[in-house]
């Protein structure tokens, strides 16, 4: 026997007391194709009466997660990716100690001009 929960046998979780009518479910809606670059197909509904311009023309593919758009002919291309850094790629791109003291010192001029307090003495 299970205790615990007040749900009635055949009742939706979280349904209250609205019926689906109430709720929107049997609004006139429109279906509308969105096509990803590997071909794969998406369709979203959208209210029948909402304006063209607020539909939109890309989304991103819920199954491949790249961008998808309404033109089957010409979906959007590939995203661009950075290719993977390694760290000495990271290290080849630090500031020298003269450039890093310089902007910490323009850092701490914008911050002094904001308080409205001169440098220490």
């Amino acid at each position: 026997m299970v205790s615990g929960n007040s749900a009635i046998r055949g009742s939706r979780v979280g349904a209250g007391p609205m019926g689906e009518q109430d709720r929107g479910f049997h609004a006139d809606r429109v279906a509308i194709s969105y096509w990803d670059a590997q071909g794969n197909e998406t369709i979203r509904y959208f209210a029948a009466n909402l304006p063209d311009e607020e539909i939109p023309e890309v989304i991103d593919s819920p199954s491949t997660g790249l961008p998808a758009g309404r033109d089957k002919a010409n979906p959007p291309s590939l995203s661009k990716t950075e290719p993977y850094k390694t760290h000495l790629a990271y290290v080849k791109e630090r500031r020298t100690e003269e450039e890093a003291a310089a902007l910490l010192e323009e850092a701490l001029q914008q911050l002094r001009a904001r308080r409205g307090t001169s440098a220490p003495e």
